[in-house]
């Protein structure tokens, strides 16, 4: 593969202008504007709130570098992994903090794929045996439309309540 192929796949994780192809924010940019009230609220059904999915994406954002770049094993601070727990005091600091490690762990791996070896895409990583690298970006860009969707129907949700 090309550098034009990671060129393009970059364009879409940290897109300019921080508009995704399909018209909506990034991850980083759906949470923007969301109080740690409007965050914290857990919808009907016990789904997940718009912070736990922030926790979500940020811990996906990481466990997809950790195949790109060597990660120190258990560095990620929230717990557990994929759902990180929403922390105990759940106030404007708190969120702003977690909103931080989203947009910290998302530019980190738009970093570590921006150096990685565009005619290794198609390789498999000795810790994903079953994806390539390219599989891995492809993956996490779907990821992160498909929580950012649901982010942005839960913000709808939560202020007409």
């Amino acid at each position: 593969m090309t550098r034009d192929a990671l060129d393009l796949l970059l364009a879409n994780l940290a897109p300019p202008r921080g508009r995704a192809w399909h018209g909506g924010p990034t991850p980083v940019g759906v949470v923007r504007g969301v109080t740690a009230r409007e965050a914290r609220t857990v919808p009907r059904g016990g789904r997940h709130s718009i912070w736990s999915l922030t926790l979500h994406l940020a811990y996906w954002k990481y466990a997809v570098r950790r195949h790109f770049e060597p990660v120190e094993p258990g560095s990620f601070p929230r717990s557990p992994a994929n759902f990180p727990r929403v922390p105990a005091r759940a106030d404007e600091a708190a969120w702003k903090a977690d909103r931080a490690l989203l947009a910290a762990e998302h530019r980190r791996l738009a970093a570590a794929i921006a150096a990685f070896d565009p005619a290794r895409l198609g390789e498999r990583s000795d810790s994903a045996r079953r994806w390539t690298y390219g599989e891995l970006i492809v993956g996490s860009l779907m990821h992160d439309a498909w929580h950012a969707g649901q982010v942005q129907l839960l913000k709808r949700l939560v202020r007409r309540a």
